[in-house]
C-alpha cells in the first residue's frame, strides 16, 4: 500500500485503534497488496464511542459485547444482569479499549 493511502487511513480511523498499535497497524498496511486496499477501506470498523454509549445504556443486556461479536458474553451478561451490576460497571471503563482491541484484531487477522 503506498505511503499517501496509509496515512490518510491512519488519519481517518487513527481515533477507532490502539494509540500504541499505530506503529504496528502502519507496517501492517505497507504488507498489503492492492487486491487487500478496496475491501480495507470498505471495512465497517467499531466506533468506540457507539460501544461506550451501548455499555452506558443498555449495557445490562449485554448490548455492548453483542457489538463486538461477542454472543456468548453478552447472553450470559444478560443472564446474570451485569454480573449483579459489577461486570456491568467494568464494562462500562473498558469499552473504549475493547472496541479499539476489536478493530486491531480484525485488521490483524483479516487482511
Amino acid at each position: 500500500m503506498e505511503k499517501t493511502k496509509i496515512d490518510q487511513f491512519l488519519m481517518v480511523n487513527a481515533e477507532k485503534f490502539p494509540e500504541v498499535a499505530q506503529l504496528q497497524i502502519r507496517e501492517k498496511l505497507e504488507k498489503l497488496d492492492e487486491s487487500a486496499e478496496s475491501l480495507l477501506i470498505a471495512t465497517p470498523w467499531k466506533n468506540p464511542m457507539v460501544c461506550f454509549w451501548l455499555a452506558f445504556l443498555v449495557g445490562g443486556f449485554g448490548a455492548d459485547r453483542f457489538y463486538l461479536g461477542q454472543t456468548g458474553l453478552g447472553i450470559a451478561k444478560l443472564l446474570t444482569c451485569a454480573g449483579a451490576g459489577i461486570w456491568g460497571l467494568i464494562d462500562l471503563f473498558t469499552a473504549f479499549g475493547r472496541a479499539k482491541q476489536y478493530n486491531l484484531n480484525m485488521l490483524m487477522t483479516r487482511f
